[in-house]
């Protein structure tokens, strides 16, 4: 993965909310085992349970507040003048940000007949509170339905290194492009949908839900070096190589629900999977990578997860 040091950043798309950022309120999410990012890249909603991989469902509501995180500040820094700016971890998930929204700009319409709807990333620390309601660090990455907002506290990418060890410099934007992914089954419709249908076991509605977003990261992944900056004559990327894709796979394989009870030290317990399995999460990622369309990301039509 090569990123373009002469790319223009646009860096309205990403809020520093700082420790404890953003407005609002609501319920505290439970974690299992007292603590530790449960949620591994998620959907936070109003109605949280704390299962094995973390406290998900499918819907949320608002719980009072109305809108958007307020209080951040712009990212700085991040100037193609900046020499280093690509150390710095907060201005290279700017550039990942850009990129895939950049890619559903073009690709949206073609799903929805209509024009994408850009949203923005938030950084926080330790703790956030969001339309869907307060999140603390332990949740991992997240994407709120209520405010359509993405959140993610940049210190998981250690914990997903030294505790599930996905070390590989590829597993940051996919799992943006995950979070991304929620978007847009949200403007979409898919999750409102999918909160009719069945709430556990290995093919339920969460699950789905989660392998589609891989896919759409597959999607994404496939099409990153096309993706242009602010001035639309610059790439992001330069390249991306089979090894990146390689290290977004074994992200998969890393935060699969069979993988994390195993590890937590439980017997493996399909009627608590909420994102699906090591090698389902692999091969949706890879389906939508081989594929390069999001048309091709149909979990719900499959009973074949």
């Amino acid at each position: 993965m090569e990123l373009n040091e002469r790319a223009e950043l646009d860096t309205s798309q990403v809020n520093d909310l700082g420790r404890g950022g953003g407005s609002g309120g609501g319920i505290g999410i439970p974690l299992p085992g007292g603590g530790g990012r449960g949620g591994l890249i998620g959907i936070v909603v109003a109605v949280l349970v704390a299962l094995v991989g973390g406290g998900f469902g499918l819907n949320a509501a608002t719980n009072g507040d109305d809108g958007a995180p307020s209080g951040g500040t712009a990212i700085e820094g991040c100037e193609k003048e900046n020499a280093q700016r690509f150390e710095d971890v907060r201005c290279r998930n700017l550039l990942f940000v850009n990129s895939i929204q950049g890619y559903w700009q073009d690709e949206y319409p073609k799903l929805a007949d209509k024009p994408y709807q850009p949203t923005d990333t938030n950084y926080f620390q330790a703790a956030v509170n969001t339309g869907c309601g307060q999140a603390d660090s332990g949740v991992g990455p997240f994407y709120c339905p209520a405010d359509k907002q993405v959140y993610i506290d940049l210190s998981f990418y250690d914990e997903l290194a030294s505790r599930f060890g996905a070390k590989g410099e590829f597993a940051a934007p996919y799992v943006l492009a995950h979070e991304y992914g929620h978007h847009i089954q949200n403007l979409l419709g898919t999750n409102a949908r999918a909160g009719q249908g069945e709430q556990s076991g290995p093919r339920s509605a969460s699950v789905r839900l989660e392998l589609q977003a891989d896919c759409y990261a597959g999607a994404w992944a496939k099409h990153a070096t096309e993706s242009r900056d602010r001035t639309g004559q610059e790439p992001l990327f330069t390249s991306v190589t089979p090894t990146d894709i390689s290290e977004a796979v074994e992200t998969a394989e890393a935060i699969g629900d069979d993988t994390i009870q195993k590890r937590s030290g439980g017997r493996i317990n399909p009627d608590q999977f909420t994102h699906g399995t090591s090698e389902q999460r692999q091969r949706w990622f890879r389906q939508g990578y081989d594929q390069g369309d999001p048309r091709a990301c149909d979990t719900f039509g499959t009973d074949q997860l």
